[in-house]
């Protein structure tokens, strides 16, 4: 499946985005929610480079925590028509207005915001144009969630054959991978 680079780039930011949800975990396990207040909104725009961050206040936290319930609720849509109604309402409601632009040393891409958007709207219509692109692509179960117990974050599945079931196979994957090994060492030796 070929994916531009700024769709790409927009999936990446959803994701971790719906990761930094209470209900997602964090790394250590805990149930802490990554953008708490203000200063992990800014953090999070300045890494994902989001374009046309001004003063950032509560109204704006509160809008993105909204809009992050609506985008893990597309990564538990049980099927396409699901995703996409998930979808419409989102860029619907971010005022959604396509224009070409190469700003900041990127090359020409797509930015699905109005000018001046709030950083909620700017991510609810470029995150959401994201992921209509993979529902339009039919590929709306490459939206996942780890598969691992006691994880839970989303992730979009990009393997060629739609097999990948962990968040990461470095930490979930190889951690269930060697306690089935050590159960089944165990079971062989006990």
């Amino acid at each position: 499946m070929l994916i531009p680079h700024d769709t790409r780039i927009a999936l990446d930011t959803v994701v971790d985005l719906v990761n930094t949800a209470p209900e997602s975990g964090s790394p250590d396990g805990g149930p802490t929610d990554g953008i708490a207040g203000t200063t992990e909104l800014y953090a999070f725009a300045a890494h994902h480079r989001v374009s046309g961050v001004g003063r950032l206040g509560e109204k704006d936290l509160r809008a993105l925590w909204d809009v992050r319930a609506k985008f893990a609720a597309v990564f538990a849509a049980t099927d396409a028509r699901a995703a996409a109604d998930l979808v419409n309402q989102l860029v619907a409601a971010a005022g959604t207005t396509p224009q070409l632009t190469d700003h900041d040393g990127y090359d020409w891409h797509i930015h699905y915001f109005a000018p001046g958007a709030s950083i909620a709207d700017h991510l609810a219509a470029d995150c959401g144009m994201a992921l209509a692109f993979i529902v339009v692509m039919g590929e709306q179960e490459r939206l996942r969630r780890c598969e691992a117990p006691d994880c839970g974050r989303a992730f979009v599945d990009l393997s060629r054959n739609r097999s990948r079931r962990y968040c990461s196979s470095r930490t979930c994957g190889n951690r269930l991978h060697v306690a089935a090994y050590r159960a089944r060492r165990r079971e062989a030796t006990g």
